[in-house]
């Protein structure tokens, strides 16, 4: 899906919130400039989470209590392998909350049976982002027809 503008983006997020459920996993895949985080602020928003949700690079993981569900928000850009994430302790958080991990792929998928990446890109020249949203396993597609 198309998103032009930022907006667009924290629209998307907030659209996926009501789909969410305690114990999900969403991996970000994209490089800097994607959107990651604005689309996790729009998600927050969505669970009407306290505080504001900023990018958790130099902390690695914050938790944001309040709303519907908590939200987990990790980036695990700096991190190298398993091993690291395994010692932020991710999945003893995972069950109560929606945890949303940037840069995740590869690293943080066995936290869960089940996650859904959204992949994201953009365009250099017109700014504008695509996502693209990829369920692996559980019942991710269907959920994700409501957003059709």
């Amino acid at each position: 899906m198309e998103l032009k503008t930022p907006e667009d983006t924290r629209d998307l997020g907030r659209a996926l919130a009501p789909l969410l459920r305690a114990g999900d996993l969403i991996v970000l895949v994209g490089p800097l400039g994607a959107g990651k985080t604005q689309l996790t602020q729009g998600i927050g928003a969505g669970l009407g989470v306290r505080g504001a949700v900023t990018s958790p690079t130099f902390v690695i993981s914050r938790i944001h209590p309040g709303g519907r569900l908590p939200l987990v928000h990790a980036d695990a850009y700096r991190l190298g392998d398993v091993a690291e994430v395994d010692d932020l302790d991710l999945d003893a958080d995972v069950d109560a909350a929606v945890t949303v991990v940037e840069w995740g792929a590869g690293l943080v998928e066995q936290l869960t049976d089940a996650y859904l990446e959204i992949r994201l890109d953009r365009d250099d020249e017109t700014e504008v982002r695509t996502a693209t949203l990829v369920p692996h396993g559980g019942d991710w597609p269907e959920r994700l027809l409501a957003l059709n």
